[in-house]
């Protein structure tokens, strides 16, 4: 079976034919009698749609996460695309199994592959004290949290939402903070890189992940904050480190999101935290600029407004990139030889 139509190519008016993920299911009533309101989506996008009566009786229940064959028309309903459903077929197993993953879940643009060995790479350069090697070695290593962390999404719908999010972004941050503390040799170098790497490492749980990432039932009710302390505890006791750097690592971990209104449990109160906060924060942000920037057409321009940011984005033109120019080498001096020496005297 074909994908066929992407969400990113149907601009309204348009037909669509293919195959979507149901992100969200709800059914609805209308003087016409039932219809359900959809949200399909792929790795290119999200799409609303509508199974109106008497369409929409033939189906007690549309589950999230399901694959669904649909056809129908494309239109504009208060400025926003719509999809007016005509057919309608959830998909068994058998033909879910030959479809590929990756139309349908959007992934980071990195090799997961390739990001895991340069995160241990740097790990093991980094932590030199033996608690703090056997504490990163054991997490990273761990047969349960290492396959999640290679694939978890970093968030929702804000920031490194997609496959690999998670570890892309934990990265980034890892990266700004070794910086960071070269500039800032007063910093507990370890300690402020421990926080780096396993802030989020709670997200694990936090979200579903899969076909359609949504919110776990313990990610709503506690967060990924909390529940990053309770994943990494049995790691730290096991090696041995100290109660102090425990403590801090727990500060690190409950504060980076900087105030309590962004879910922070305490503000930063420790110079790595405040170093961590900022990293978290320009990662964050700067992954939002690109995905702005990615659907602007042409070289500059302004974004849409964009909520979590509170305006709108302007991508002005580029300083052009002026070769440095080659400098040849310089000839070295000859010698004067003895009958010019002796022509000078």
């Amino acid at each position: 079976m074909e994908k066929g139509h992407y969400v990113k190519d149907l601009t309204p008016p348009c037909e669509a034919r293919g195959v979507f993920a149901v992100a969200q299911a709800m059914l609805g009533q209308s003087r016409n009698g039932p219809y359900w309101r959809l949200v399909l989506s792929d790795a290119s996008g999200m799409l609303e749609a509508k199974i109106w009566s008497p369409l929409s009786g033939e189906f007690s229940e549309i589950p999230t996460g399901a694959l669904a064959e649909v056809r129908g028309r494309v239109a504009l309903f208060r400025d926003q695309p719509q999809l007016s459903l005509e057919a309608f077929r959830l998909l068994p197993l058998e033909e879910c199994a030959a479809l590929s993953l990756a139309d349908f879940v959007p992934a980071s643009p990195y090799d997961p592959d390739d990001m895991l060995a340069e995160l241990h790479a740097l790990a093991e350069q980094e932590f030199t004290h033996k608690p703090w090697r056997k504490f990163v070695r054991a997490v990273l290593n761990d047969a349960e949290l290492a396959p999640a962390f290679r694939v978890c999404p970093a968030a929702k719908s804000v920031h490194h939402a997609y496959a690999g999010g998670l570890l892309e972004h934990s990265l980034g941050v890892f990266r700004l903070c070794r910086r960071l503390a070269d500039q800032y040799p007063e910093l507990d170098r370890q300690t402020l890189l421990a926080g780096a790497l396993f802030h989020d490492i709670g997200k694990i749980r936090e979200f579903s992940g899969g076909l359609v990432n949504d919110y776990t039932d313990e990610g709503r009710l506690i967060g990924h904050l909390e529940l990053g302390i309770e994943m990494l505890e049995p790691f730290w006791r096991k090696a041995g480190l100290e109660p102090g750097l425990v403590r801090h690592l727990k500060h690190l971990i409950l504060s980076h999101h900087g105030e309590p209104e962004y879910g922070a449990v305490r503000l930063p109160q420790t110079a790595e935290a405040l170093v961590l906060h900022y990293a978290d924060n320009i990662d964050a942000k700067m992954a939002q600029c690109r995905s702005l920037f990615a659907a602007l057409e042409g070289d500059e321009g302004w974004t849409p407004y964009q909520n979590t940011l509170s305006r709108a984005l302007f991508r002005g033109p580029r300083t052009p990139q002026t070769p440095v120019p080659r400098k040849e080498p310089r000839k070295p001096r000859s010698r004067p030889s003895d009958d010019n020496l002796l022509s000078l005297l």
